[in-house]
């Protein structure tokens, strides 16, 4: 069995929460979806699960409509939704996070 590995780098880490920043600060976080499916794809390309490398296909347009609803949820509940928010997002990109070998999804 081979072992789980990722090889991506600090730089390239520091360099994606210099956008969330930027994206956080001088969008007022419109620009965040973008920042995490960019994110989320470097992960997965730099992802080894048994030799498998992972591969993301979410992109921040797809997720754009549906952060704003959240976003949009959490204030109207004064942050109460927020506690859905995690299982959302997570449901979201994993449901876009597949081996790089398999068969696309039609």
């Amino acid at each position: 069995m081979e072992r789980s590995t990722f090889t991506g780098g600090v730089l390239c880490f520091l360099w994606f929460s210099l956008l969330a920043f930027l994206a956080v600060t001088f969008t007022f976080s419109l620009a965040l979806p973008w920042v995490y499916a960019a994110f989320h794809r470097w992960l997965a390309r730099n992802t080894y699960i048994e030799g498998r490398q992972l591969r993301f296909d979410g992109t921040g347009g797809e997720l754009f409509w549906k952060y704003l609803l959240w976003l949009v949820l959490t204030l109207l509940t004064f942050g109460i939704y927020g506690f859905w928010l995690f299982n959302k997002l997570t449901a979201w990109r994993v449901s876009h996070t597949h081996f790089a070998d398999a068969a696309p999804a039609a």
